[in-house]
């Protein structure tokens, strides 16, 4: 039996789901008759308050391992995995270096570009610095494009758009979230994900939407969307989506496990989109459902990355 500290909600726009994630987790845990210490935290403290606030009760708690349940901003932006090392605790997930990349958009692009991956082509605007619509040059990247965050994740703020008269509405909802703002050419494809466990790809997973991309109503309205697993692919193009799943997982520095959601262009050729490095994890997300077509189970999958935290290295296991 080992203590694990069940960290979910934060501060972040992702409060709800990240509460679903940790709520999965640690009914799993207990089946697997691990000490389950829930902390929910609130999603009116700021940062600050709820780095303070997780401080005081993992100080009192004294957890033997941390499991990160937090999803954007605070879970998976370094903050939590830099206080989880203050205090000398294991916890699941990537390092806070991985984690800041994952998390920014732009920082993970250029990775993704060094390490000799596809991405779309883009351009990065701060409209704290320059506000406008001007400062968009679409001519290099043509419509339609897509408007997103830099620091964000679940498709919060994140646009499709067609025309010009929309860019100016696109990059207001996208600013609500942070002034840094990324504009990417449209990729048009099959939308995929490989999710990464202790450095081996999983089986890929391809999600059939009826909206133009996989946006937020797409990902949480129940019956919205199809997710075949293992994807429709022929052996050779599913060997190279999942290497390059792989590729963008070590291109950030990523440990124990990660997913990363990718386009396969009209060429056959994988498009890295981007990594998320705490993963949605109630029993029914995208990376359990893969780990579960490996012969994973969810309650196995969670009680993994708690002996990965512990150890470092685990290897895979196919328990049920």
């Amino acid at each position: 039996m080992t203590t694990v500290a069940v960290l979910m909600g934060g501060p972040s726009a992702e409060h709800e789901i990240s509460l679903k994630s940790g709520q999965g987790i640690a009914a799993a845990l207990g089946r697997r008759a691990h000490r389950v210490l829930a902390v929910s935290i609130p999603q009116a403290l700021s940062v600050k308050e709820a780095e303070a606030f997780v401080r005081c009760q993992l100080e009192a708690l004294k957890p033997e391992v941390v499991f990160i349940a937090l999803h954007g901003t605070f879970g998976e932006d370094g903050t939590i995995q830099q206080l989880c090392e203050a205090l000398q605790l294991p916890y699941t997930g990537s390092d806070p270096a991985a984690s800041r990349a994952g998390m920014d958009k732009i920082a993970a692009k250029q990775l993704f570009e060094r390490a000799g991956l596809r991405v779309p082509r883009a351009q990065t605007l701060d409209l704290a610095m320059s506000p406008g619509v001007a400062h968009v040059d679409v001519e290099a990247l043509a419509y339609p494009l897509v408007v997103k965050p830099a620091s964000q994740g679940s498709s919060f703020g994140v646009s499709l758009v067609r025309e010009p008269q929309m860019l100016a509405a696109a990059l207001e909802e996208a600013a609500r979230y942070g002034s840094r703002l990324l504009i990417e050419e449209f990729i048009a494809g099959r939308e995929l994900t490989v999710g990464v466990l202790n450095d081996e790809a999983l089986p890929v997973v391809e999600i059939r939407s009826p909206h133009a991309f996989f946006d937020f109503g797409a990902k949480y309205t129940p019956g919205a969307t199809e997710y075949l697993v293992p994807a429709p692919l022929d052996p050779a193009m599913a060997k190279t989506v999942q290497a390059a799943g792989v590729a963008a997982h070590r291109a950030l520095g990523c440990r124990h496990v990660s997913r990363t959601d990718l386009i396969l262009n009209a060429q056959g050729e994988p498009v890295v989109l981007e990594v998320n490095t705490v993963p949605g994890f109630t029993p029914t997300s995208l990376l359990p459902k893969a780990a579960a077509q490996a012969g994973i189970s969810y309650d196995a999958l969670c009680d993994q990355l708690v002996l990965m935290a512990l150890h470092h290295h685990t290897p895979l296991a196919s328990a049920s």
